[in-house]
């Protein structure tokens, strides 16, 4: 009863005894509680300062319990008191942190979560850049420009390759042509093409980028000096249009060399290779069939044969062989309208 007007736990038996037990003694409340006299009397002393207990006036001697309402009443304002201070406190806080999440919203991550995040430093998009990499299984497409590349540009981006190309994920970059006339540069586009990776040169790019797996992209913060920073993509909308301007720019570039070849190709068939890029481009086997004019049965008949000879066990693996076998380019001599 006590306890919740912030007295001591054993001042309640004390009021409690007094209350039971009109005109108990010191000594009896003592025996009762089984606590020495002085520390009852202690109790008696805070229960008066209380005004919870009186002396009787016929006999002085005899301590009276006294209405404890008054007391609770304060106890309850004072409960109050503190409650509307923490409630403000709790209001001040929830707007402090309203205001400093719009704030991180608009200056570092546009959304982070749903699909943009702000990169302001280049270690903070070099430590993005391995995460993604990291987590990349299927395809990774680049712009490269600025010309010839550095030194330390090159040594850099050297593990980030070897990781991808270690797993089979398709590698596709595009630099400027300028890397043509930089022995350094052109060693390094070399080198790829002969670990398995895909590269190519055009006049001039527009920015940097590079989109992991068609779900996500990084672009600068600024075209014209990437070390601003970078922009984090998620929006399938965007990375969908950013892959599109990509596949656009691919297919005029010129090759720097041809890819390394793991596996003999010559025996897939210009249909075989037409049905890889519609499996490759998101086509289920009914729509690939149609495109190709070609029953369910024999689309999947197709599927089997390819997957042996290129050595996939899972649907998977077989677009992983087609990339890294150079299947998914339109073969010129072949069209789906010509199947």
């Amino acid at each position: 009863m006590l306890k919740s007007a912030n007295l001591d736990e054993a001042v309640e038996p004390v009021y409690l005894l007094l209350l039971r037990r009109p005109g108990i003694t010191v000594a009896e409340i003592s025996a009762a509680l089984d606590v020495p006299d002085a520390e009852v009397r202690k109790y008696l002393d805070v229960l008066a300062d209380l005004a919870l207990i009186k002396r009787s006036l016929q006999t002085p001697e005899t301590l009276m319990p006294m209405n404890p309402e008054k007391v609770f009443e304060a106890a309850l304002s004072q409960k109050q008191a503190e409650l509307a201070k923490t409630q403000h406190e709790m209001e001040e806080l929830r707007a402090v942190a309203a205001r400093l999440a719009s704030e991180y919203a608009v200056e570092y991550s546009y959304g982070q979560g749903g699909a943009f995040e702000r990169l302001t430093s280049v270690e903070a998009v070099r430590a993005r850049m391995d995460e993604l990499v990291a987590a990349t299984t299927v395809e990774t497409l680049a712009f490269a420009p600025g010309g010839p590349q550095t030194a330390e540009n090159r040594a850099a981006s050297r593990p980030l390759a070897q990781s991808l190309l270690s797993r089979s994920v398709v590698m596709k970059t595009i630099y400027l042509d300028s890397v043509r006339n930089d022995p350094g540069s052109l060693e390094h586009a070399l080198w790829l093409s002969e670990n398995g990776a895909e590269t190519r040169t055009v006049p001039v790019l527009p920015l940097r980028l590079q989109i992991f797996d068609r779900r996500s992209a990084l672009i600068p913060i600024n075209p014209e000096d990437s070390s601003q920073g970078a922009i984090f993509l998620e929006e399938p909308g965007m990375v969908a249009a950013l892959y599109a301007f990509f596949r656009l720019v691919w297919e005029s570039a010129a090759p720097i060399a041809q890819p390394k070849r793991t596996r003999d190709v010559s025996s897939v068939s210009p249909q075989e290779r037409e049905l890889l890029r519609l499996l490759a481009d998101g086509l289920t086997d009914e729509a690939a069939a149609r495109k190709l004019g070609i029953s369910l049965r024999t689309e999947r008949r197709m599927i089997t044969e390819v997957s042996a000879r290129l050595e996939a066990h899972s649907r998977f693996q077989l677009g992983q062989r087609a990339a890294e076998n150079g299947l998914l380019s339109p073969d010129p001599g072949f069209s789906a309208q010509s199947a």
